[in-house]
Parts: C-alpha cells; sequence; structure tokens
C-alpha cells in the first residue's frame, strides 16, 4: 500500500501523537469491553439460575407425571392416587415456564446492560477519533494531489499565504504576496510546503 493511502503523518513529531492517540483508544476500548463482559457475566448468572431450575422442575415433572400414570393402573384407588400427582406435575411444568421465561429475561437483560456500560465511554472517545483521523486523512489526499500540479501548489501558497504564521512566509520570500502574483515558482513551492507541512505531510 502507498504511504498517501495511509491515515498517518509522514512527519515524525505528528505521526508519533497519532500512534499514541491509536494506542490509547484502543486500550480504552478494551478496558471497557472487559468491563462490560464483566457486567454481563454478572448478569447472566441469573439466567443460568433460571436454566437450573427450568431443567431441575422439568425433571421433577416427568417423573410426577411417569408416577401419576403408573398409579392410574391400580384398580378402584387409581384415579385418586394419580389425580395428586398429574397435579403437582402441571405445577412442576409452571416452575419450569417461570424459570424460562427468567433465563430469557435475564439473557436480554445482561446484553442491554452490558452494551449499555461499555457502548458510551467507547463511543464517547472513538467517534471523536474517528472523526479527526478521517478529516486528516480526507485533508492530507488533497495536499498531496494538489501538490502534485504546479496550479495546485498555488492554491496551496494561497492558503499558506493566510493560514501560516508571518514569520515562515518572510522567510521563504521578503514579499511572499509579490513573489505568488509574479508567479515566483520557487517561492510558491516554499509557500505549498508550509501548507503541506502543516498538513502532516513530509515530502
Amino acid at each position: 500500500m502507498r504511504l498517501r493511502y495511509l491515515p498517518y503523518a509522514t512527519r515524525p513529531g505528528r505521526f508519533l501523537a497519532q500512534l499514541v492517540s491509536d494506542v490509547t483508544v484502543l486500550l480504552w476500548t478494551v478496558i471497557w469491553a472487559m468491563v462490560g463482559s464483566a457486567v454481563y457475566s454478572a448478569v447472566a448468572t441469573i439466567a443460568e439460575v433460571g436454566r437450573q431450575v427450568q431443567d431441575g422442575a422439568d425433571g421433577v415433572s416427568g417423573s410426577l407425571n411417569s408416577a401419576g400414570d403408573r398409579a392410574d393402573d391400580f384398580p378402584l384407588v387409581g384415579d385418586a392416587l394419580g389425580g395428586p400427582l398429574h397435579a403437582a406435575s402441571d405445577a412442576a411444568k409452571e416452575i419450569a415456564g417461570a424459570g424460562q421465561s427468567l433465563d430469557s429475561t435475564a439473557t436480554w437483560l445482561a446484553w442491554v446492560l452490558a452494551l449499555a456500560v461499555a457502548a458510551t465511554p467507547i463511543l464517547a472517545v472513538a467517534m471523536p477519533w474517528l472523526f479527526l483521523r478521517v478529516r486528516f486523512f480526507r485533508r492530507k489526499l488533497m495536499v498531496l494531489t494538489l501538490a502534485s500540479t504546479h496550479a495546485g501548489q498555488e492554491l496551496l501558497a494561497m492558503r499558506a499565504l493566510a493560514n501560516r504564521p508571518l514569520a515562515k512566509l518572510t522567510a521563504i520570500d521578503p514579499d511572499p504576496i509579490g513573489a505568488w502574483r509574479r508567479d515566483d515558482r520557487p517561492a510558491i513551492r516554499g509557500l505549498a510546503l508550509l501548507e503541506i507541512h502543516a498538513a502532516g505531510v513530509k515530502l
């Protein structure tokens, strides 16, 4: 990949600052992702309890239902014995349904809380960082594109006349505006380089 398409400055100081910001944002993201994971794990334990209740109640319900079916086979007293067992089986099924509901609700709540805890601080830092990085990359491409032609260098020189400190302008030419008007190529290139360097690019 050519250097012009990398979203980094080619001037050492600016490049180092960008690298430090990248590492900082990465560490910030990892830390808050770990916090979100911890929140998810803490709330997910409730869901695990719901699953255990569901599994246990399903087992009890199945056992009671089987016992009720066998009790129904007893002559004369079969209905009297099997009825309560089937009723208890139905009650166990209701408990299993409650456990399943607790599992689903707690799992959903764990994801919501984890995202709420982690996403807010991550986005608060990552979005401005991403905006600044995209803006720099677009400026870098624009500056490099303009620097490749004389007309583009004239435009960069004009921007330098408007934006750069007077001491830097007069260091290029005692009369920088006059040099730009005379189409003084070396002076225009020098002024353009001021704007290029200000953009973090070193030709």
